[in-house]
């Protein structure tokens, strides 16, 4: 596998990335994080393209089997500032995923893609709704920790909040 930033051309491809993700997550006990709002709009992708932060996950077949979104830097996260029922476990800069979906041809995309953040940056903040158990078992298997909850802007519906810094980066 590889990664390489989105194009136009993708667009069509990663919207239906998107739209098998969210009939998995409504098969898996999740119907709430994307479904009710089709999460998330083509204009946000088209924007994440402009902005240079969308990104996709390639077979050995050159095929988009995947899609994320990455960005990084000192506190690039707003909705991040605030953190309830915990901690985050380290306040330099740090990296992080969204909207991140594949289109279930392959194992091991969502590790692929997480990992190639990870050590692009060194340290790692995502967070999912409650309900999405297979995105909280990924998380955990990866190393993150859970740290509280957070509330993004798109609804009000809470977020659990993970986190993993490198390792000279933990906060005591």
């Amino acid at each position: 596998m590889q990664i390489r930033k989105s194009t136009l051309q993708d667009v069509d491809r990663m919207m239906e990335i998107y739209a098998r993700a969210r009939a998995f997550m409504a098969a898996n006990g999740n119907p709430n994080q994307w479904g009710p709002t089709c999460w998330p709009p083509r204009e946000l992708i088209l924007q994440d393209i402009q902005q240079g932060l969308s990104h996709v996950c390639l077979n050995d077949q050159g095929r988009v089997i995947g899609t994320f979104f990455f960005t990084q830097g000192p506190d690039v996260e707003p909705t991040y500032r605030e953190i309830t029922d915990g901690a985050w476990l380290d306040d330099s800069p740090y990296g992080v995923i969204h909207r991140i979906a594949s289109d279930g041809s392959e194992k091991g995309v969502g590790t692929f893609c997480i990992q190639w953040a990870y050590d692009r940056c060194g340290h790692l903040r995502m967070d999912t709704h409650g309900d999405n158990r297979v995105m909280q078992g990924l998380l955990t298997k990866l190393g993150f920790r859970h740290c509280g909850t957070i509330y993004v802007y798109e609804d009000r519906d809470p977020r659990m909040a993970y986190e993993k810094p490198g390792a000279h980066n933990i906060l005591v």
